[in-house]
């Protein structure tokens, strides 16, 4: 069973905060252009990391084909910034897009992502992925609990393209360092459909370190028990969010191979831990629409997802 701890709601005067330089950095310009291929060996890598394509439930594994459409969610393991490590953050992120100190801590809260089916990405082919911020929030200021939320809009573009082949949305939310941990009631999901199909896996720290390496991120979280249990407070090291989500898209193809996506929205809830059972469900909502949803063996929900799609 996977019990947890989280970080304290630790309450923070605003006079420890340089609002000044908060307020100057919220209103600065922000960009990011990454070109990338879609190699089909970094695809395959991705392949024998994702459960539902690693050949071991059944199916054969496959390898990527060139020139056919590109994964949903594949993009993810492409376009990653290449900075130095001196230059990362103390946590081990990249420094793009982060809010200036103390918010020093960074969670994947959740995002969108949009398909155009006549611009569709492809296996081999070279991409360009524009970033920019579309929105950021204070919340928590009053209240002694500062957060910062940063919603990052990504066009990516095929080579030769003048419009993006997909759209994506993702929000992190970055708070303070923690000074003291205790245990709190995790957040409860309410209102779920009934289940009409599953998959279970474990993500283990092979998993951890493979998505790890195949995204190029070297979040602490992910990676190093003492930080994660003595900085972040957590009793182990979290599963990524993005690939939390990509499995969630994953368990619908598996189940429908042949929908075609159109949209994609997720929420993180709770965090899913390494070494601990996790499960999606899914259930078709209507005929274009499906929910799902990945929770531990102790039935906590850790994120939602609404896909839309045609057959």
């Amino acid at each position: 069973m996977c019990s947890w701890t989280r970080p304290a709601r630790r309450f923070l005067s605003t006079s420890c905060l340089d609002l000044q330089a908060l307020d100057a950095w919220i209103a600065s310009p922000k960009s990011l252009v990454l070109t990338d291929t879609f190699h089909s060996n970094h695809l395959s890598d991705l392949y024998i990391t994702l459960p539902t394509r690693d050949g071991t439930r059944g199916r054969p594994f496959a390898s990527p084909v060139e020139g056919t459409p590109l994964g949903f969610g594949h993009h993810l393991a492409f376009f990653h910034p290449r900075n130095p490590e001196a230059s990362l953050r103390a946590d081990g992120t990249d420094a793009d897009f982060c809010p200036p100190e103390p918010f020093a801590r960074r969670m994947w809260a959740g995002g969108t992502m949009t398909w155009n089916k006549d611009r569709a990405l492809k296996v081999g082919e070279k991409a360009a992925a524009v970033s920019t911020v579309a929105k950021i929030e204070k919340k928590g200021f009053e209240a002694g609990n500062p957060m910062i939320f940063v919603k990052q809009r990504i066009e990516v573009t095929m080579e030769r393209q003048s419009e993006p082949g997909m759209v994506e949305e993702r929000t992190h939310v970055y708070q303070p360092s923690v000074t003291s941990i205790r245990r709190r009631v995790p957040h409860q999901v309410n209102d779920l459909p009934k289940s009409e199909f599953s998959l279970s896996y474990t993500p283990t720290l092979t998993t951890l370190f493979r998505f790890s390496a195949l995204t190029f991120n070297g979040h602490h979280i992910h990676l190093d028990k003492d930080y994660a249990q003595k900085v972040e407070g957590y009793q182990e090291r979290l599963v990524h969010g993005p690939l939390t989500a990509l499995m969630l898209l994953e368990s619908l193809i598996y189940h429908r191979p042949g929908a075609q996506l159109r949209a994609f929205s997720y929420r993180a809830h709770n965090p899913i831990f390494v070494n601990c059972a996790a499960t999606i469900h899914g259930a078709i909502v209507a005929k274009d629409k499906a929910e799902l949803w990945c929770e531990n063996d102790e039935g906590l929900v850790g994120m939602t997802g609404v896909i839309q799609f045609d057959e």
